[in-house]
């Protein structure tokens, strides 16, 4: 009971000084991306993945695509389509943005959850967080907005999971 308490006020302490857990974690993880990982002329030491989603309604299909994008690198980055964006490609997502961003950052997999909220943000992207990888799922493939970014990394298809939606999931919970 006492070791609880004591380990309870140090939790306390560390989100009233640091704010929430996972803005500790999300800064130690961003430090990786520092020029102090850089190989001589400017190359960085880490391979960098990037991926896009919204990943409402997390599943097993979610964290299947996410932990094979994790083994294609050594640094996974989700760009997270926010609730705007979402609003403007005609979607409606059951959780907020935040609610959705927690979820990712709480998966081992996921190193940096950063938003998405344009299509027209990917190359900045890139540049920005210097991603060696652009990976999606294999229903992306052959669209020119991830083709278009073969000339500044490689982009790769990953498998979907077979028999898992959040299409399906909403479906058979509207039951």
């Amino acid at each position: 009971m006492y070791i609880r308490a004591i380990f309870m006020m140090a939790l306390n302490l560390l989100e009233y000084g640091m704010g929430s857990l996972s803005s500790v974690r999300l800064e130690a993880n961003s430090e990786l991306l520092s020029s102090k990982y850089s190989e001589p002329g400017g190359r960085h030491s880490l391979k960098r993945v990037l991926t896009y989603g919204t990943f409402d309604l997390l599943h097993y299909g979610h964290v299947r695509l996410l932990q094979q994008a994790s083994k294609l690198g050594d640094y996974l980055i989700v760009g997270l389509s926010t609730d705007e964006f979402n609003s403007l490609k005609g979607k409606k997502s059951f959780y907020p943005y935040e609610v959705r961003r927690e979820m990712l950052e709480a998966l081992r997999y996921v190193d940096l959850v950063i938003p998405e909220d344009s299509w027209n943000q990917k190359l900045g992207d890139i540049q920005a967080y210097h991603v060696d990888i652009v990976c999606m799922g294999g229903d992306w493939k052959d669209d020119e907005r991830f083709e278009a970014l073969r000339p500044y990394c490689d982009v790769v298809y990953l498998h979907r999971t077979a028999g898992i939606s959040t299409t399906e999931v909403k479906s058979r919970l509207a039951q």
